[in-house]
């Protein structure tokens, strides 16, 4: 929310200076995120007068100009076809810096003619769009005054960070009403009495049945006007426009902006010739199109709020009018909208066709129900203040909803909840100046009835909150906590510890983490077994992330797709986060996932990269695995992947029954549903069922690098059937002696000349690790014998000659 300060005081009679109403409305909870002097870059730029204008000797589209700066004559090059004698506009000296097209004017020769300087269009100022001619002033502007200052544009701009429940604040006059309030000055009366119609509006309002009981537009007030002058807003309007981005149309356009901006209240006109018939604020119908003022054509569902007329929808009810009934500079009768409309399907309209509005950031939020008729009695009075014409008596369909509630609060919850003692008068007082009516009942308990403007009042607890907002946050006095009694414990328990050694491990091994939605496109996630609807969200952010995921992978996977789409092809990251299984208790899980895509790393004159391999991803989910305390040594691999990893390219890691790991490459046909090219490998470690470490005191060995003693490696190759897994050779090897052997790796695999048939040769290097004492020639080769006769008994294998 922006506005200005000569803007606010409009509203608000105060002296406080800008320093002091910045820092009430940030303690108030209307944080202000920036206070912008918007005369800064306008600071080189004064009014200039075009004393003589010539054609160019050498353009036809040019003129040489003479302006008067105040501090001397100068003659401009200037192409602009208003460019006349007589005129003021805005003049900046060579050296300018010009923001509308970020360059530092220099003096130059233009066709043979000296420049030195330029008269400037609003876009060259940074302003709006507009370029067709230079700025034209108001004709008593004082050459050589600033040009910032003439115009009211070095009028300090103020950013407000508003948040979602504050509808009321997204105007102007809702803020200085929370100011006034809070005893920082008085708030302006506006004028609300009634404009009397000259004649019965030729165009009638209704509100379709299925429209009224849904709730999707309870109240529609209309006004006709005819023989107005729709041409160029006053400079106070397009000023006020101006400062905070939006550009001027025409006067009314330019009256329902303001209106938007200045009070919350949104309006529309329609130019009246253009409409068939009379309106009716009804359910869209399927199929049904409107060319919208933003240029788009939108296609209708059945569940769209729209006002229609003889020839079908001419407005999307909450959002946006139809370019069709758009006004126009020709225009002399129009028809005014002031309604209500349901905040929750403007915001699921809103999201679902794109249009993110004006409009729709105040109706989502609420409007006063209380104040569309005021509204449309003080738009009827700016509009024939500023286009003349007449206006028809008031037409109303629907009626105000019944906005009315009383809610009990009990004095002493505002010390209770808020740690600050208040008498109750000063509590009275307080809800007083924010509009609410208090009761006070004879057990002390107050009946407060809000105001309509604040529609997100409903408990006790939101009374004491704004007791406390008002009397100012920094009055409730600090209070120590207690010092524990108690032994401390530690912050993170076993398995918060193990989840953050899983992510420096993974970052570790060179993969980026990731953080992205819990959320995904349902379509897509039913290629990762997506199954229960009851995992379906119900008013989803977006329409691609309308179910909770039942992977993290896929998510992955679609940044780095995008992350290759940009030039950044090999892509390794990880996320740990939960997935979502089924909507049951046990359903959702503790999850470390990563994907690697592309290659194995950059290109290399000593070693090219290779393409990424269900290897990659098996290390990844054993490295997970190992950092969140698994005992990895004790794993099985098996092929019964889930149905997202290619067959016969993945696998999963268990241990006894219990799956801790799926890795391996992602399915070509997945990879096809989510549009991300390949090769993608990808793993999954479930952390949740990784069993808690037993702890038996006196058990540890130390590890290989803290022994004293010497390790030894032995290496071993076994001839096996071909169908033998090598994960069976080295547990079987391990099995040899599991209190000297540290480690068992597997360095080669033979299948060719030599060797039977239907046979291969795992070779393997096992470590040996003494604790006690340095290994004799002798206990060497009685473990190495039993390491043998290990994987004989329980492979099948033999020691290769």
């Amino acid at each position: 929310m922006k506005l200005t300060l000569s803007w606010l005081k409009a509203h608000l009679d105060t002296t406080a200076d800008l320093g002091a109403i910045a820092e009430r409305l940030t303690a108030l909870g209307l944080e202000v995120e920036a206070v912008e002097d918007r005369g800064a870059e306008l600071r080189a730029f004064t009014v200039g007068e075009v004393v003589a204008a010539e054609p160019h000797p050498d353009a036809d589209k040019l003129r040489v100009c003479v302006v008067e700066t105040g501090a001397g004559r100068v003659q401009v090059v200037c192409g602009a076809p208003n460019a006349r004698a007589g005129m003021k506009g805005v003049f900046a000296p060579a050296g300018s810096y010009i923001p509308g097209t970020r360059m530092h004017l220099k003096a130059g020769v233009i066709r043979g003619v000296q420049s030195n300087g330029m008269l400037c269009s609003e876009r060259e100022m940074g302003l709006s769009d507009e370029h067709t001619g230079i700025i034209e002033l108001d004709p008593d502007a004082p050459v050589g005054a600033p040009f910032a200052v003439v115009t009211g544009l070095d009028d300090p701009l103020i950013e407000i960070g508003l948040t979602p429940q504050r509808g009321d604040c997204a105007g102007v006059r809702g803020i200085a009403r929370d100011l006034a309030a809070a005893g920082l000055g008085r708030l302006e009366p506006l004028d609300e009495q009634p404009v009397a119609g000259r004649f019965d509006s030729p165009v009638r309002v209704a509100i379709d049945p299925a429209a009224l009981d849904g709730g999707a537009c309870p109240l529609f007030v209309g006004r006709y006007f005819r023989g107005l002058r729709n041409g160029v807003s006053p400079p106070w309007l397009r000023e006020r426009l101006l400062s905070v981005g939006l550009r001027p149309i025409s006067t009314l356009v330019d009256v329902t902006n303001f209106f938007t901006m200045d009070r919350a209240r949104p309006l529309h006109v329609f130019d009246a010739a253009r409409l068939r018939g009379d309106l009716v604020v009804r359910l869209s119908r399927p199929g049904e199109s409107l060319e919208a003022l933003d240029g788009e054509t939108y296609t209708l569902d059945d569940q769209v709020t729209v006002i229609a007329d003889d020839s079908g929808a001419v407005a999307l009810g909450g959002l946006m009018g139809g370019e069709p009934t758009g006004v126009g500079a020709e225009t002399t009768d129009v028809f005014l909208e002031v309604a209500l409309f349901d905040p929750y399907r403007t915001a699921e309209t809103g999201r679902k066709l794109g249009i993110d509005s004006d409009a729709r950031y105040r109706f989502e939020r609420g409007v006063d129900p209380a104040a569309v008729i005021a509204g449309a009695e003080q738009a009827t009075r700016l509009i024939l203040e500023l286009c003349g014409g007449e206006a028809s008596d008031l037409v109303v369909a629907g009626a105000v909803p019944d906005w009315r509630r009383s809610i009990p609060l009990r004095p002493a919850r505002v010390e209770a909840l808020g740690g600050l003692a208040m008498p109750t008068d000063r509590q009275v007082a307080v809800l007083t100046a924010l509009g609410c009516t208090v009761d006070e009942a004879e057990d002390g308990r107050l009946g407060v009835e809000p105001p309509s403007w604040r529609n997100d009042l409903n408990g006790e607890a939101d009374l004491v909150e704004e007791v406390l907002r008002l009397e100012g946050y920094d009055a409730i006095p600090s209070v120590p906590l207690p010092r524990p009694s108690t032994v401390t414990r530690p912050a993170l328990d076993g398995r918060q510890r193990a989840t953050e050694l899983v992510r420096r491990c993974l970052a570790g091994r060179g993969l980026d983490e990731a953080v992205t939605w819990s959320f995904m496109d349902g379509d897509k996630a039913r290629a990762f077994g997506f199954a229960d609807e009851r995992l379906r969200i119900v008013n989803p952010i977006a329409s691609d992330l309308g179910v909770m995921r039942p992977s993290i992978l896929p998510n992955l996977i679609a940044a780095a797709g995008r992350n290759a789409a940009r030039g950044l092809p090999r892509a390794a990251l990880f996320e740990i986060g939960p997935a979502y299984a089924d909507a049951g208790e046990a359903g959702q899980s503790l999850v470390a996932a990563g994907v690697r895509l592309d290659a194995s790393g950059p290109r290399h004159w000593a070693q090219p990269p290779r393409a990424v391999d269900t290897f990659d991803a098996k290390a990844d989910a054993l490295a997970a695995l190992a950092a969140a305390g698994a005992p990895t040594e004790n794993l099985q691999i098996t092929t019964d992947a889930p149905a997202w990893y290619h067959p016969g390219r993945s696998g999963c890691l268990r241990l006894g029954a219990n799956v801790l790991a799926a890795f391996g490459e992602v399915h070509p046909g997945v990879l096809q549903v989510l549009d991300v090219d390949g090769p993608v490998v990808g793993f999954e470690a479930f952390l949740e069922r990784v069993p808690a470490p037993r702890r038996k005191p006196g058990t540890a060995r130390p590890a290989l690098r803290l022994s004293p003693f010497q390790p030894v490696a032995r290496d071993f190759a076994f001839i096996v059937e071909e169908s033998v897994p090598a994960d069976r050779v080295v547990r079987a090897a391990r099995a040899g002696d599991k209190a000297l052997i540290a480690d068992v790796g597997v360095f080669d695999v033979y299948r060719g000349a030599g060797m039977p048939e239907g046979k291969k040769s795992v070779a393997v290097t096992v470590t040996l690790q003494p604790t006690e004492a340095t290994l004799t020639d002798a206990q060497i080769e009685a473990v190495s014998q039993r390491i043998v006769d290990s994987v004989s008994r329980q492979t099948g294998g033999a020691l290769r000659g």
